[in-house]
């Protein structure tokens, strides 16, 4: 069997850990966004929402806790948009060109930088979690070890799927373009409509019926839905809104994530299937 993606995947993770700029400011800067907005915005909504009598029997979260999930969420779209930009590198570098000159078949290319993001999600999503938890986030409250173990699983599972369906686009797209300063405003203006599009800091309940539409298909929200699901639960209150999920919204949700990164990966393959480096 041809595991030759798993060099593709070896190469990309030692460039991320050799970049020690890239390395700390990918890991410090979730955990920093979360500790200054988060614990800000927490206090305000607290504030606000104080007067809201709890519904009996409901277990309330603050607003730092309902907003970790979303940063969690957030960091992993960021880092799997930008994660095809090692591609376009080897690109002007030349080292794509000698890739494609190999035995090695071009959907291993695809497999390996999905891997290597994937693992970057993986490490920023655990220690963004155990950051959360640091400063106040109600994470796995009430849960016991296998609880919370399975809980932590679900979420990688979520994180894994969400991950992979950007990576395949990153590469998708970094593969038709030519320069980084094009990809990196692609990128940016990609990442803004679908965070604030979606349920990752405010309830999409109150948003104009047009931009609840676009969450509904945004798959940031099912990502962000999910994660809520396994770390907080399937019914609490938060912000002054009761939030149930059903077991059969939870498949769903992972289901669309699938379907989403099975979508991605075909557009990525037709892409390298065409691309011509010279």
């Amino acid at each position: 069997m041809h595991l030759g993606f798993l060099t593709i995947f070896w190469r990309d993770m030692l460039r991320f850990y050799r970049f020690k700029t890239l390395l700390i400011s990918s890991l410090v800067q979730p955990a920093l966004w979360m500790a200054f907005f988060g614990i800000a915005m927490s206090s305000n909504f607290n504030r606000f929402t104080s007067e809201i009598p709890p519904l009996p029997g409901v277990p309330t979260v603050d607003y730092l806790t309902f907003m970790a999930a979303g940063v969690i969420a957030m960091t992993t779209l960021f880092t799997s948009l930008f994660g095809g930009m090692s591609l376009l590198f080897d690109k002007n570098w030349g080292l794509m060109r000698e890739i494609f000159a190999s035995p090695l078949p071009r959907n291993h290319i695809i497999f390996g930088i999905a891997l290597s993001g994937m693992t970057k999600s993986f490490i920023q999503a655990i220690i963004i979690m155990v950051f959360g938890i640091l400063i106040g986030a109600q994470f796995f409250f009430g849960y016991t070890v296998i609880e919370t173990v399975l809980a932590i699983v679900g979420i990688l599972l979520f994180v894994a799927v969400f991950s992979l369906g950007f990576l395949f686009l990153s590469a998708a797209i970094a593969i038709s373009l030519e320069s980084p300063e094009g990809m990196q405003g692609i990128m940016t203006l990609l990442t803004m409509p679908i965070f604030f599009a979606s349920n990752a800091l405010y309830p999409i309940d109150a948003f104009p019926p047009a931009l609840q539409a676009v969450s509904v298909i945004n798959p940031l929200t099912y990502l962000v839905t999910g994660i809520r699901y396994f770390a907080i639960g399937d019914d609490f209150q938060a912000i002054g809104i009761h939030y149930q999920f059903t077991p059969f919204q939870i498949v769903f949700a992972f289901l669309f994530l699938v379907g989403f990164a099975a979508v991605m990966f075909a557009i990525a393959w037709w892409r390298f299937r065409k691309a011509v480096v010279t």
